[in-house]
């Protein structure tokens, strides 16, 4: 990959006044319920896929969002230009909130603030050629006044991503062109506007490897002669760490840690952000490193986890992080998971189904089933603690109390952890 130029920013974040100001903004989508919902007016749930995030971004500087798909990156992006609107807080550009602008008032802001979406193919109408493409920004906001004017601000586009000779690409459709030449187009179409932000969805993500370093050099190169602030999300840590200065690393709709990407690449302080790193493949198998990957599937948005939202699948957690009734009900699905079809069933049928009182959700009774013993529940507890006593959900109990009904687990409450100082970053842990 090539080297990143000297010229590019670092810290950014320490002087001047923001660009663009995300205050505790929210996303939240409905869930569509079934007929029953719909005839008691219960809602079917939301899902939380932006959760109070505050950012700031700074002119001239690349701010990479950073987690795994579901994280809300994505959702988060597009607030940014008004695909989608918050439920919540402001995104204040200038002096303006996007949150609240009218579709006039943000086709006027557009001008400023483009996107660049992560498949060319999807972007690109396969009905227009090339030269109709990049310039159809400029034929709705009405900034040319002939057709050979339209030519000549297309051609300097072009041929400002590279696509020369001009001539060979005007009158070509996206059928016509390999992927990196359609992700060109793309960028041509996106500052042909002259704009000051661009916001990058996974724009190499569709690209083959042998081209995702030339369009990533390509967008710095226009980053340095068109003075462009870029927004620049993907799942890929290695790009990152060549393309952007800051780094804001999102789990579950929440920025769990950001800062200078070197200091975040060199001394990560999130486990989240620990294991992403981690899970950067090594080529050479001399340096290969045992792998920490975080344990699980990411959460479901609709029901996140309490307390620290990574809990769940923290190798850390502890007292504070929060702990829940179903935590330990999913431990032991996953201790079923290791046995035979034999021992399985006996285990199975020492209990009823784990009752979880959504009033009291930091604990759960594990109830006999009919004929057997509430001191054969205490036994299979621990038998799973036996097998993996480092497990840190058990950090997290704060009694257990066998009764006449069964084995109640009770586990300290936690709290979620916001953002604090550490070193020059931001980190939302207990750790810290």
């Amino acid at each position: 990959m090539p080297t990143k130029p000297e010229t590019a920013p670092r810290h950014l974040s320490e002087g001047g006044d923001p660009l663009l100001n995300v205050d505790d903004v929210e996303v939240h989508f409905q869930l569509r319920g079934g007929m029953l919902s719909r005839l008691t007016g219960r809602g079917a749930g939301t899902v939380k896929a932006v959760d109070g995030v505050d950012l700031q971004l700074r002119k001239g500087e690349v701010l990479g969002l950073v987690g795994e798909s579901g994280s809300g990156k994505t959702t988060l992006g597009r607030a940014l230009l008004g695909l989608v609107r918050p439920t919540s807080g402001s995104i204040r550009y200038g002096d303006r909130d996007l949150a609240t602008l009218r579709t006039g008032a943000l086709r006027e802001i557009r001008r400023d603030i483009q996107m660049v979406f992560q498949d060319p193919n999807a972007a690109l109408n396969p009905s227009m050629n090339v030269e109709t493409a990049v310039g159809h920004p400029l034929r709705i906001h009405g900034l040319v006044s002939s057709k050979q004017e339209l030519r000549v601000r297309v051609s300097e586009a072009l041929e400002r991503v590279g696509l020369s000779p001009v001539s060979r690409f005007l009158t070509k459709f996206p059928s016509d062109l390999s992927g990196g030449q359609k992700q060109r187009v793309v960028l041509a179409r996106a500052v042909i506007l002259n704009p000051t932000l661009l916001v990058a969805d996974e724009p190499v993500s569709m690209l083959d490897m042998s081209v995702r370093a030339k369009i990533l050099q390509l967008m710095l190169d226009l980053k340095t002669d068109l003075d462009l602030t870029y927004v620049y999300i993907t799942h890929d840590l290695a790009s990152a760490k060549f393309f952007c200065d800051r780094v804001a690393i999102m789990y579950l709709g929440r920025v769990v840690e950001i800062g200078p990407t070197d200091e975040i690449f060199a001394e990560p302080r999130h486990p989240y952000t620990k294991s992403l790193l981690s899970a950067i493949p090594e080529p050479d198998p001399d340096k290969a490193l045992p792998r920490e990957l975080p344990r699980g599937e990411i959460p479901d948005a609709a029901d996140p986890p309490l307390g620290c939202s990574f809990h769940p699948r923290c190798p850390a957690a502890f007292e504070e992080c929060g702990w829940e009734g179903r935590d330990l009900r999913a431990l032991i699905e996953q201790h079923w998971t290791r046995l035979d079809e034999t021992e399985y069933a006996r285990e199975r049928d020492l209990l009823q189904e784990p009752d979880l009182d959504p009033e009291s959700p930091h604990q759960i009774q594990l109830r006999p089933a009919h004929g057997q013993a509430v001191e054969d529940i205490d036994r299979l507890l621990a038998r799973i603690r036996t097998e993996d006593p480092e497990e840190p959900l058990w950090r997290g109990v704060e009694s257990t109390d066998a009764g006449a009904e069964g084995v109640t687990v009770r586990f300290y409450e936690g709290s979620d952890p916001k953002l604090r100082r550490a070193g020059n970053v931001d980190v939302a842990c207990h750790l810290y």
